[in-house]
């Protein structure tokens, strides 16, 4: 049923819309860098690629399996920041992550092993003395369990840079000339057990880093107390750590927090990273902070709720990396089913990036970034520049032949394609802000598309006009009948549409997904245009004796051939009722 004229309130579709507009650029202006500019993708601008080099805890080449596995992780790590651009391919024995920008520490955060456990806390102390620490206390921390001294919360490193890692030998790094040194004495350094010290002519890089996290695990991870006394007192938070994503979650171990404020004596792991629900990001207004909170499955939730409920008032560490993230007092028990929080001296960055790396799960190796390069645009400026000059002379022809088919409605026509861009430019500059979004060739071939298919629901509309007119109804009454009718077939064009780049978004990776993206938000921004900005001006030239003259209007030719339709009508009944009448004469 077609719209009374006394329901339809034109104006007030286009204040919505209207109130849109400002809201998405008051965003863009007053909030955020306030740059008016999206993000643009490697392929236009350039960016950051670092390599990742595997570890493995023997020394021994990694498996194409394991290689897979972790790209698949980074890629849904990739995903899970949003639509970025970025690229995560397998180059023999490491990975190499390329991300859009200049900005190197988002390409490293994606490459973290964030091997996470939860362990119990049995001695807590201050590094030895002498060893300078690399950051102050947390503001804030709880107090420990009774008897044991303050830890500090770690302050939690920016994800990816370079951080003091716990290691108790050796005290400086060894040369390429100099001999590999040999774990401190426990006994007797003649003893067959004690490791010889090898020069890197005799074993390989491979094979030193493997004597390295061997021996790393020999002190740092021994069931033997005195052992672990000895590792309290020896390690050095501010040396490189062997054991980085390679400690044993069945052994006990010694551990420095993040800021080397605090080392620790753990247990045995109690909680894997595996069991992990879902991971969040948030600020704690009450504490005035930012952290982490966890969700874990139902076994993990089941057992930390037992642990709490057991070991009120001591402490419970969680390990990221075989670094103390945080190692919060427990002041009661946790219900099964309810989240926990990871505390320090987040950033709103840092508490993102680690909630999405904990998130997307652990990676099958532990890597290291063995280098970092800048990037120049695969396609340059002058791609881009060719690309646009093409969209826009198509836009113009589609243009111009709106105007000379549809006259006045033409005009219609490229209004609402200009507000249509307009708004979808918006969307794309506070997209690039808020999740990382950054617009490629892909995109813009989507936006293309997208806004291609908005031009056709203003023809769907217009020739439904002209379907009723055909019929022999008045432009005003024509226009409300065929947008009744219209409205319907646009709805189920888009809804088809949306459903294809959702499905294509959901399949596909890499520059493919930023397509499906573009093109299933200028497919909603499609039906939004037409509901609120080129019905309600349609139905506004109706009000207009200028706007409803058929040569004004471009439907001239359609009403002559309504008005033919009624001659025609009219000669046939008068032909019939002459007819008649000679056959009654008769």
């Amino acid at each position: 049923m077609a719209p009374s004229s006394g329901s339809v309130h034109p104006a007030r579709y286009l204040a919505v819309f209207a109130v849109l507009m400002a809201a998405v650029y008051a965003l863009v202006f007053f909030t955020g860098d306030k740059s008016p500019t999206p993000k643009l993708g490697i392929d236009l601008q350039g960016g950051t690629r670092v390599t990742l080099t595997a570890r493995t805890p023997d020394g021994s080449q990694p498996s194409q399996d394991s290689l897979k596995q972790a790209q698949q992780i980074i890629e849904t790590r990739v995903n899970g920041l949003g639509v970025s651009g970025s690229e995560v391919v397998i180059d023999a024995d490491n990975l190499v992550i390329t991300v859009p920008g200049d900005d190197s520490s988002q390409a490293r955060s994606l490459g973290q092993t964030a091997r996470l456990f939860i362990r119990p806390v049995l001695t807590a102390a201050q590094p030895a003395a002498g060893q300078p620490a690399a950051g102050q206390s947390a503001p804030g921390q709880q107090a420990p369990a009774e008897g044991t001294p303050a830890p500090a919360a770690g302050e939690q490193a920016p994800v990816g840079e370079s951080v003091p890692q716990g290691r108790p030998f050796p005290a400086q790094e060894p040369s390429a000339v100099d001999p590999v040194p040999a774990a401190p004495a426990t006994g007797d350094q003649g003893s067959p057990d004690a490791p010889a010290a090898v020069t890197p002519t005799e074993v390989s890089e491979a094979d030193q880093a493997a004597n390295q996290i061997t021996e790393a695990k020999a002190l740092r991870q021994s069931e033997d107390p005195q052992v672990q006394q000895a590792a309290l007192a020896t390690i050095d938070c501010n040396a490189p750590d062997p054991l980085q994503g390679n400690d044993d979650p069945a052994l006990p171990l010694v551990a420095c927090s993040t800021d080397g404020t605090s080392v620790y004596v753990l247990g045995p792991s109690i909680i894997d990273g595996q069991q992990i629900d879902d991971a969040t990001s948030g600020f704690n207004s009450q504490q005035s902070r930012h952290e982490v909170s966890l969700s874990f499955d139902s076994e993990g939730s089941n057992t930390w709720a037992k642990f709490t409920g057991a070991n009120i008032g001591k402490q419970a560490a969680f390990t990221l990396d075989s670094k103390v993230v945080s190692a919060p007092q427990i002041q009661g028990a946790t219900p099964a089913g309810s989240a926990t929080s990871i505390t320090g001296q987040f950033t709103a960055q840092s508490a993102s990036e680690l909630a999405n790396t904990l998130k997307y799960g652990s990676l099958p190796l532990s890597f290291a970034s063995s280098e970092a390069e800048t990037v120049s645009a695969t396609l340059g400026l002058a791609s881009l520049e060719a690309g646009l000059i093409a969209g826009a002379i198509g836009l113009v022809l589609v243009l111009l032949y709106c105007l000379v088919y549809y006259r006045a409605l033409g005009l219609l026509t490229a209004l609402s394609l200009v507000l249509a861009g307009l708004m979808v430019y918006g969307i794309l500059v506070l997209l690039g802000r808020w999740i990382n979004f950054t617009l490629d060739l892909a995109g813009i071939a989507g936006l293309i598309i997208g806004i291609g298919m908005t031009a056709d629901s203003f023809v769907v509309f217009f020739e439904r006009i002209k379907d009723e007119i055909r019929e022999g109804r008045s432009f005003r009454s024509a226009v409300p009948r065929g947008w009744a009718r219209a409205r319907k077939t646009v709805l189920s064009g888009n809804a088809v549409s949306f459903i294809a780049a959702a499905v294509l978004y959901a399949l596909a990776v890499g520059q493919v997904r930023g397509f499906a993206f573009t093109l299933g938000l200028t497919t909603i921004l499609d039906v939004v245009v037409v509901f609120l900005v080129t019905w309600p001006l349609v139905y506004l030239c109706t009000k207009s004796k200028f706007w409803s003259k058929p040569g004004v209007n471009g439907l001239g030719a359609v009403a002559e051939v309504a008005q033919e339709r009624k001659r025609a009508a009219a000669r046939t009944t008068s032909s019939t009722v002459s007819a008649d009448a000679s056959t009654k004469g008769a």
